[in-house]
């Protein structure tokens, strides 16, 4: 029952505590050499669409993006140690996550806004890292539209996996954004109601499997299960 596991990490897998925030103040300066005024806008954007944001909000030129994908992860790597101390896994993540990882035919991976350094800084600090195939996912320097991303995952986890085409994707995470991503690309979507944006509003989005959390493991399972194409 081959099945691809696509999941958001912020407010999805961990709570990062406002560290997000400060990552794209610290590069947005180092970028520009101007600090920053006026905060990130997060909610489901790619870093790519984040940066360009904060660069027209200030009413700054952008710099290249070698010179922003730098800054970035230079911001994110000094903020590891602080997120662990301040953020937290949220609750049933890991246990979803391991979940996934043992069953046979899933593949479990990232796709997220954050650029893969990035990524793999927030999993780490709690050990969650180790739970997906990261080298395989979709992360921010990708590609500025979040549903162009899920396109990049699905044909690099079929090509790392040996997949067949027509594998199904699942798109796990807690915004809108996500959820559009998922409808837009024809993959299917299990929103979770863990960050800023309830229930009603994911459904309003166009999710229809919408769970409070990832608490209730077995039922997620049970619904991945479902998705996957039965073998005969």
């Amino acid at each position: 029952m081959p099945l691809i596991v696509l999941w958001d990490i912020d407010h999805t897998l961990i709570e990062n505590s406002g560290v997000s925030k400060e990552i794209y103040a610290a590069a947005f300066s180092a970028a520009t050499g101007h600090a920053a005024v006026r905060p990130a806008r997060t909610e489901g954007r790619t870093d790519r669409l984040i940066l360009a944001e904060m660069f027209r909000d200030h009413d700054v030129s952008a710099p290249a993006w070698e010179k922003v994908l730098q800054a970035l992860t230079a911001a994110g790597a000094a903020r590891e140690a602080d997120l662990a101390l301040r953020g937290r896994a949220l609750p049933g993540a890991r246990e979803a996550l391991g979940a996934v990882a043992a069953e046979p035919g899933m593949v479990s991976s990232v796709l997220t806004g954050n650029i893969y350094a990035n990524a793999r800084v927030k999993l780490r600090a709690f050990g969650l890292d180790m739970l997906l195939d990261m080298e395989c996912g979709a992360y921010g320097a990708d590609a500025t539209d979040r549903a162009a991303l899920v396109e990049v995952a699905r044909d690099r986890v079929r090509t790392a996996h040996g997949l067949p085409k027509d594998t199904p994707v699942v798109l796990v995470g807690d915004t809108p954004r996500d959820v559009r991503a998922g409808l837009d690309s024809k993959a299917h979507v299990v929103a979770v109601a863990s960050g800023i944006h309830s229930a009603d509003e994911l459904r309003e989005a166009g999710a229809t499997a919408v769970l409070p959390d990832l608490v209730d493991v077995p039922a997620l399972m049970r619904h991945l299960r479902s998705l996957a194409p039965r073998v005969t």
